[in-house]
């Protein structure tokens, strides 16, 4: 089938690139009428935040909408409760509760309104009178605030700047259009970075400028479909800010390796004499099986996201994989459309003429041939390497990165810092404990009313809170909110374990024999929603990580009809993902040569970062598997010999597996230049991956391992063989390269034939 669409796409080219035009205008179309704005809202089924939030929007919808924190303060000491500048705030603060979506915005200088006793709500002026804050509640969720809400809070606050005191911003609708801090410095530019240093390696590799322009051509065809689609997307769901770069990283990197995988098929085909069209249509067997069952081993992993039953999680996932599936559609036909375009041409405007006539004298056959002599040292040496690189992930502490670790030039960071020095970092990450009320405070309660007030007495001697404010009842009196500041960071542990004590102690015991049921109050908040999407992940990541590893070993077990070889994928993957994990906690956890990421300071690894990097990078590490051991199992099939089979699939295959994995190291570790910690560790992470698996693994373990293998590599019960499906990758019918000689014997220097 794949050939037949390959010699119909090369054969119909016009027609196909017609076709994929109009795909491209028609959805980018679309996505300028339908245009969503990604928001990170963690929806946490089962858990004490989640329960919070649903009561929240329930019975203080006001309180559950979206806000932003916009912070006062002199850096030389000023007092800004008096004078130009106590007026120029006034003056700011009135003009921003006229902006359009706000609902209040209140003077922190004024004090607590008329009635409200003191110490009922938390104190928005430092004790110096330097740092005065207030907040700025809007009337939606933050997908619904006008897009404009930050330029227009900037402009009103002009006033304050102009009277000599600085203003900085915070807060859920500031994190979602400061475009600045999402881009920021070179971030700006690393779609063109990471396809920069694409199009120099892939020169290199293909040898012409022409052979480059194919594979580019269609990763950035996939890349902008693929956008537009997100685009429409976040108009119908809720998608988080980091799933634009997360598709973009991945779209380039898949898409131009599975270009990458064809083009170099084709261009080994085109000598048989069939012609343009055949030899596309013989890659597009061969290669593009691969490129199929690579990129949907690649899908299942991220869709398996899923598992771990964390909507903000699952939806990164299935958008990640949306970015694939465009990608293995180029391949399997906008890349045969080119190629039957471009004819005999594709090998024009020659940078270099490398001798590819036979791979035997490459140095990835001579490589080879030193690993089957020596297969033990290697595969041992290469399995040390792998677990002395992981070693640093058992001491890997979970956490989300919070506005303390953005650079100092960001605004979020200038107001973080500014709260925490007038208030302690506890303010920057308040808990909201929410009540049920069996009966409403409006209705003469005195029991209700007595319960919560020696709630907020306990909660105020519970070790780790500086402050406990409230309760504030809802119009009907059905429910109340009380807020509770730490003693520490949003993402210190010892938030984390006093969330855990507030629910286990201090609430149980504050309510025990009063009519407040403390199963109805619930500990919520931003803070306490991150703490519990992180307990939740590490519950699930091992199921999440068994599922997936099970279904990659049976489908590598159905398509190499081999026990030992899924094994050994399996175990090889686990191993590189843990090295990339281990180095990952070395540089971001302990801060060695985190100077070379960009990193201000040592941040905690955020908890969907291993998940996401598993799905991305099990799948990914397929397409080196199934690329060198499709090559290595097609030479066996025809010889019988382990050591000739090895050495010959090395060596038709390490060039272009070494061309794909430096694209993907590139296209990676251009988003390290993000200013966002979380990016940044994504494209870091993932770009050590792919080295440890393109270098220790495919060179190393994987060759000596099957060495070691032999014909026992590829043996699988006939009990078993008869009742597992029979799933080919390599084509529907032998290509040239199986038709033409075999590779010449190894030589004497190899008497270890098997």
């Amino acid at each position: 089938m794949l050939e037949r669409l390959g010699r119909g796409a090369a054969r119909h080219h016009w027609a196909v690139l017609v076709a994929w035009l109009v795909i491209a205008i028609g959805i980018a179309t679309l996505s300028g009428v339908q245009k969503g704005t990604a928001v990170d809202t963690f929806a946490i089924p089962g858990t004490g935040s989640q329960e919070a939030l649903d009561l929240l929007q329930r019975e203080f919808p006001a309180a559950a909408a979206a806000s932003a924190t916009v912070v006062f303060y002199s850096t030389t000491g000023e007092n800004l409760t008096g004078g130009a500048a106590a007026q120029a705030i006034g003056t700011a603060v009135a003009d921003m509760a006229k902006i359009p979506g706000v609902a209040s915005a209140a003077n922190p200088l004024t004090g607590p309104p008329p009635g409200v006793p003191a110490g009922f709500l938390p104190a928005t002026v430092s004790s110096n009178g330097s740092i005065a804050y207030t907040t700025v509640q809007f009337t939606e969720e933050v997908t619904s605030v006008p897009p404009d809400s930050f330029a227009r809070l900037q402009q009103a606050t002009a006033p304050v700047s102009a009277a000599g005191v600085d203003v900085a911003f915070g807060g859920p609708v500031i994190d979602a259009q400061d475009t600045q801090a999402i881009d920021g410095g070179l971030s700006e530019y690393a779609d063109e970075i990471g396809l920069g240093l694409a199009v120099v390696i892939l020169m290199v590799a293909l040898g012409s400028v022409v052979s480059m322009i194919v594979p580019i051509a269609s990763a950035l065809v996939g890349v902008f479909v693929s956008g537009a689609l997100l685009t429409v997307a976040t108009y119908h769901f809720t998608i988080g800010t980091a799933v634009s770069a997360l598709g973009v990283m991945i779209g380039l990197g898949v898409g131009i390796d599975y270009a990458l995988f064809i083009v170099t098929r084709h261009r080994q085909e085109l000598p048989g004499g069939g012609g343009p069209v055949a030899a596309a249509g013989v890659a597009t067997a061969r290669a593009g099986s691969a490129v199929l069952f690579a990129g949907i081993s690649v899908c299942l992993a991220l869709a398996g996201l899923t598992l771990v039953g964390i909507p903000y999680v699952a939806t990164m996932g299935l958008a990640a994989a949306m970015f694939v599936v465009v990608a293995m559609a180029c391949a399997i036909t906008l890349i045969p459309a080119l190629l039957g375009l471009l004819g005999n041409r594709i090998n024009g405007l020659r940078i270099h003429r490398r001798d590819e006539s036979d791979p035997s004298r490459s140095w990835s056959a001579r490589w080879a041939r030193l690993v089957c002599r020596r297969p033990v040292p290697f595969v041992i040496g290469g399995l040390a390497v792998l677990v002395l690189l992981s070693v640093p992930l058992l001491r890997m502490e979970w956490g989300f990165p919070s506005d303390a670790d953005d650079p100092p030039s960001q605004t979020q960071r200038q107001a973080y810092d500014q709260m925490s020095s007038g208030f302690g970092p506890g303010v920057n990450g308040p808990l909201l404990v929410v009540a049920e009320l069996p009966t409403p405070t409006q209705q003469n309660a005195p029991g209700e009313v007595q319960a919560l007030g020696d709630l907020v007495a306990k909660l105020r001697t519970t070790p780790g809170v500086s402050g406990a404010y409230g309760p504030i009842p809802n119009s009907d009196g059905t429910a109340a909110i009380i807020t509770v500041y730490p003693t520490s960071g949003p993402s210190d542990e010892a938030t984390s374990a006093l969330v855990t004590t507030l629910r286990s102690t201090t609430i149980p015991q504050a309510l025990s024999g009063t009519s407040v049921d403390p199963a109805s109050v619930y500990v919520g908040g931003y803070t306490a929603e991150l703490i519990d999407l992180t307990d939740l992940i590490q519950q699930r990541l091992p199921w999440f990580i068994g599922a997936v590893v099970l279904a990659a070993f049976v489908l590598l077990m159905i398509v190499f009809r081999s026990l030992l070889v899924p094994l050994k994928a399996a175990v090889c993957n686990l191993l590189s993902i843990g090295a990339a994990y281990g180095v990952l906690v070395a540089v971001f956890q302990w801060g060695w040569l985190k100077d070379l990421v960009a990193l201000d300071q040592t941040v905690p690894v955020a908890p969907f970062i291993p998940v996401l990097m598993f799905a991305i990078l099990f799948g990914l590490s397929m397409d080196y598997e199934v690329f060198l051991l499709s090559r290595i199992r097609e030479e066996w099939l025809a010889t019988r010999d382990a050591t000739r089979s090895v050495v010959e699939g090395v060596a038709h295959t390490a060039r272009v597996i070494t061309a794909a994995a430096l694209i993907m190291i590139s296209v990676f570790l251009a988003f390290v230049t993000n200013p966002s910690p979380i990016i940044k560790m994504l494209g870091f992470g993932m770009a050590v991956a792919v080295f440890v698996d393109a270098t220790i693994v495919r060179m190393l373990v994987v060759p000596s391992a099957m060495r070691l293998f032999g014909s026992a590599g590829w043996w699988l019960p006939s009990w078993l063989d008869r009742i597992l499906p029979h799933l080919s990758i390599d084509g529907p019918s032998p290509s040239a390269a199986q038709n033409a000689p075999v590779m010449a014997s190894v030589g004497p220097e190899h008497p270890d034939h098997q």
